[in-house]
């Protein structure tokens, strides 16, 4: 009989049933966009992230707490962290 796998896609779905995990899961939504844009937009432009807090006027320690969001990152930080990847900070309110 073949085993079947338990993805964490499984598990996350399964997760989402609870209230308490919903909520809890929506409240990070923002910070998890954010980090997950910072890493992508670094990979693609090939940069460490000693590389990047250089430019951004930062230390690498804080743009890994913010990749692992452990950091509150202000918005200050962020329009630099835009401005060394040549770009500019765009917010959306949905």
């Amino acid at each position: 009989m073949a085993r079947r796998i338990y993805t964490l896609q499984d598990h996350l779905i399964e997760s989402l049933k609870s209230s308490a995990f919903r909520k809890a899961w929506e409240a990070s939504e923002v910070e998890y966009q954010v980090s997950r844009q910072i890493i992508a937009e670094r990979l693609h432009r090939k940069m460490t992230q000693g590389q990047l807090a250089q430019k951004a006027q930062t230390t690498q320690a804080v743009i890994s707490r913010i990749e692992q969001m452990t950091e509150n990152v202000s918005m200050g930080l962020l329009k630099r962290i835009a401005e060394a990847f040549g770009s500019r900070l765009r917010v959306n309110f949905e």
